[in-house]
């Protein structure tokens, strides 16, 4: 039985890792988002774990004040009774007092043990602030080499005849045509309409010529 769950699980690894390939191939950058993501909610997790570590530390530190003020408390009371001879009420003050030590001594070692596990905690915080950050700032260096490197593919099958064999001409080749037939378009037009006019022009010429003649 133990055979056949561990092929259950180990079947369903190797289609989780076969499904997460495919999606790397297909968009490995959202898949490093998602990574990005997932790491972010780690560390926030963290921060509100240490938080809840500040607010324990103070509770913790005012456990121990409350029970060493107790302490002294009861150890001022009972050399009171002491010397007034009521020894009943020395000894209840007396032993109050041993059990806020007790427990002042319990609070101390529990605040101090807090104390360390909380910069232990803020080493690994900032840790992980640092390397989250170093991790954005990678996936901007390849956001911007898959961005060139995309630009560039694209260029290239644009530019490239051989990318489009199922069509008579490239997207730029078709332009490039269209621009060639407008400009000898207007550069017709252009023609014609000066031709016309420096025509215009001398005929005016001649006859005003021809009409200066007459008139001698």
């Amino acid at each position: 039985m133990s055979n056949l769950f561990s092929r259950i699980k180990n079947a369903v690894l190797a289609d989780l890792n076969d499904v997460l390939d495919q999606k790397e191939q297909k968009n490995p950058i959202a898949l490093l988002n998602q990574y990005l993501r997932e790491s972010e909610l780690e560390t926030e997790k963290v921060r509100k774990l240490l938080e809840r570590q500040y607010a324990l530390k103070d509770q913790f530190s005012r456990e121990y004040q409350q029970a060493k003020d107790l302490a002294d408390k009861r150890n001022r009371q009972a050399e009171i009774a002491s010397q007034a001879g009521e020894n009943e009420l020395y000894q209840f003050a007396l032993n109050e007092k041993v059990q806020f030590e007790d427990r002042a001594l319990r609070l101390k070692e529990s605040l101090q043990n807090v104390t360390n596990q909380l910069s232990e905690l803020e080493q690994k915080y900032e840790e992980m602030k640092h390397k989250l950050k170093d991790m954005h700032i990678r996936r901007m260096e390849l956001m911007g080499r898959e961005n060139v490197s995309r630009a560039y593919n694209r260029m290239n099958k644009v530019l490239d005849d051989h990318s489009y064999s199922n069509h008579s001409f490239s997207r730029f080749t078709e332009i490039e045509s269209y621009l060639d037939r407008l400009e000898h378009q207007v550069n017709s037009s252009y023609y014609r309409n000066t031709i016309d006019a420096k025509i215009a022009q001398l005929e005016k010429q001649a006859a005003k010529k021809q009409e200066e003649n007459i008139s001698i």
